[in-house]
C-alpha cells in the first residue's frame, strides 16, 4: 500500500507541475492534478473490463483447439 500511495503522489505531483508549467496557473494546475487521476481511473477500469474480455475469448478459443496457454 506504502508503493501506491507514493506512486499516487508522484502522479498527483507530475500532473500538477506539468500544468503548471504550460499556464502557469496554481489553480488550474491543481484542479489538472485532482481531475486527471478521477478520470485515468474510470478509463482504467474499462480499459480492465476489455482485457478480461480478450482474454475469455483467447481461453475459449485455446480450449476449443485444445491447446494449454499460462495467463497473463
Amino acid at each position: 500500500m506504502i508503493k501506491t500511495a507514493s506512486f499516487a503522489v508522484v502522479h498527483f505531483t507530475v500532473a500538477f507541475a506539468v500544468v503548471y508549467v504550460l499556464t502557469g496557473s496554481l489553480v488550474i494546475g491543481g484542479l489538472a492534478a485532482l481531475i486527471e487521476p478521477m478520470i485515468n481511473t474510470v478509463a482504467y477500469h474499462f480499459h480492465e473490463k476489455v482485457w478480461d474480455r480478450i482474454r475469455a475469448r483467447r481461453a475459449a478459443r485455446d480450449q476449443a483447439a485444445g491447446v494449454a496457454r499460462v495467463p497473463v
